[in-house]
C-alpha cells in the first residue's frame, strides 16, 4: 500500500511540473502561427480619414482653404481658395459634383451631399458660390447657392433649390425641391416662404459675415500643419517633365 502511495505522488509531481512546459510550448507555437507577414499593410484605425478617394474622384482642397481635422471629404468635391469647412461636417460627393467656391464657410455639423440627378431637371451638383456662409447642423442637397448668400442654423436645402444673389434664408427653415429665392429677399419657414425684401445696408454685411469668419479660422492655422492636395498637382507636373519624385 506504502509503495502504491509513492508511485501516485510521483505522477502527480511529474505532471503538475509538465503542465507549465506544455502551455509555454503551445503558447510559442501560437505566436509562431500568428506571426505577421512583413507584406502585409498595416493601417491605422486610431485616426479619422479626412480625404476619402472614391474611384478616380480625390477631393481637392485649395492651399489657403481651412478644413478641420474631423471633416469628411468624399468623392467629388472641391474646396476653394480662402474657405473654410469647419468641426465635424461630412461633404460627400460620391454621386454628383460639390463645389466649395471662393470664401465660404461651412459651419460645424453640416452635410453637404449631391444626387445621381435632380427630379426637377435642374442641376444636380451642389454648387456654392463666393461669399456664401452655410450655418451650423445644415443639410444641403443638390443645391445651387448664388454669391452673396446667408443660409440659417439646422436649414434644409432640398434637391434644384436655388438662392440668388443677396438672399438670406432663416435658422430651421426648409426649402423644398426646386424653389428658388429669388435676389434681395429673406425667406423662413417649413415650407420656406417670402418674408421681407432686405435693405441695401443688409446686403452689404452679408459679404463681411464669410470675411470675418473666415478671417477666424486663420487663428486655428497654427493649431496643424498645412495641408491640402496641392502637392498632387506638382507630382504631376513633374512626371509630366520626366523629373524624378
Amino acid at each position: 500500500m506504502a509503495s502504491l502511495l509513492r508511485v501516485c505522488r510521483k505522477a502527480l509531481t511529474s505532471t503538475a511540473t509538465a503542465q507549465p512546459l506544455l502551455r509555454r510550448g503551445y503558447a510559442v507555437e501560437s505566436a509562431a502561427a500568428i506571426r505577421e507577414s512583413p507584406d502585409r499593410v498595416k493601417w491605422d484605425y486610431r485616426g479619422q480619414r479626412r480625404i476619402i478617394p472614391l474611384g478616380q474622384w480625390l477631393p481637392k482642397i485649395a492651399v489657403d482653404a481651412y478644413v478641420a481635422p474631423n471633416v469628411v471629404l468624399a468623392g467629388q468635391v472641391t474646396v476653394g481658395d480662402g474657405s473654410s469647412v469647419w468641426n465635424g461636417s461630412v461633404l460627400r460627393g460620391d454621386l454628383n459634383k460639390i463645389t466649395i467656391g471662393f470664401c465660404c464657410n461651412i459651419q460645424e455639423r453640416c452635410v453637404i451631399h449631391a444626387a445621381w440627378n435632380s427630379p426637377t431637371g435642374l442641376p444636380a451638383h451642389t454648387f456654392i458660390e463666393r461669399y456664401v456662409t452655410v450655418g451650423a447642423y445644415s443639410l444641403l442637397r443638390s443645391c445651387t447657392i448664388e454669391p452673396e448668400c446667408i443660409i440659417g442654423q439646422h436649414s434644409i436645402l432640398m434637391e434644384g433649390s436655388l438662392m440668388e444673389t443677396h438672399s438670406i434664408l432663416e435658422a430651421g427653415s426648409v426649402l423644398p425641391p426646386g424653389r428658388r429665392i429669388p435676389t434681395g429677399e429673406l425667406w423662413a419657414g417649413n415650407p420656406a416662404r417670402f418674408v421681407r425684401t432686405l435693405t441695401h445696408e443688409e446686403t452689404l454685411e452679408i459679404p463681411k459675415l464669410a470675411v470675418a469668419i473666415n478671417d477666424l479660422s486663420t487663428s486655428h492655422f497654427s493649431e496643424f500643419l498645412p495641408y491640402s492636395t496641392a502637392y498632387l498637382e506638382v507630382e504631376k507636373l513633374k512626371k509630366s517633365f520626366g523629373i524624378s519624385i
